[in-house]
């Protein structure tokens, strides 16, 4: 999963001390925790001067693993890491939309680019970073784990 755009807004906000601060929403966290026990879950971040403050929040608060991997190199990375059709991926950028066209299963949130929209397998009802990702755990436990 991506995380800039994705578990945030997609906002850097910046003081003369440099990018600050970035907005992740309450919801996702809840999300995420009724797949964790199904799926292993992962998180990219291109954002080198927010990786720190990304690393706080993915690794440290919530415990996931996070890896810092330029939007160029992102494909080549999770297809070597995982196989690219392997993968259930969520993300929001115009670097992300190959990767949503051709991994197993494709997530973007409501207010992604166009191109990563048109890749994706299932676009979220809500918008990065208000429960976004919340929506994406949902749909991922009832469309692959839940018998109806």
């Amino acid at each position: 999963m991506d995380v800039d755009g994705v578990m945030t807004t997609g906002q850097f906000i910046y003081s003369d001390k440099g990018k600050q601060y970035k907005i992740f929403g309450p919801h996702d966290s809840d999300g995420l925790k009724i797949i964790k026990k199904k799926i292993k879950i992962n998180f990219v971040t291109a954002d080198k001067r927010g990786f720190l403050i990304s690393k706080r929040r993915i690794s440290k608060d919530m415990g996931y693993n996070l890896n810092l991997v330029s939007e160029e190199d992102r494909y080549q990375y999770l297809n070597k890491k995982f196989g690219i059709k392997n993968i259930i991926y969520m993300g929001d950028g115009i670097y992300d939309a190959k990767i949503l066209s051709d991994c197993y299963y494709g997530i973007s949130p409501k207010n992604a680019r166009t191109e990563a929209k048109k890749s994706s397998d299932f676009i979220t009802k809500n918008r990065s970073a208000e429960g976004a990702v919340l929506d994406a755990c949902l749909h991922i436990d009832k469309k692959f784990f839940k018998k109806i």
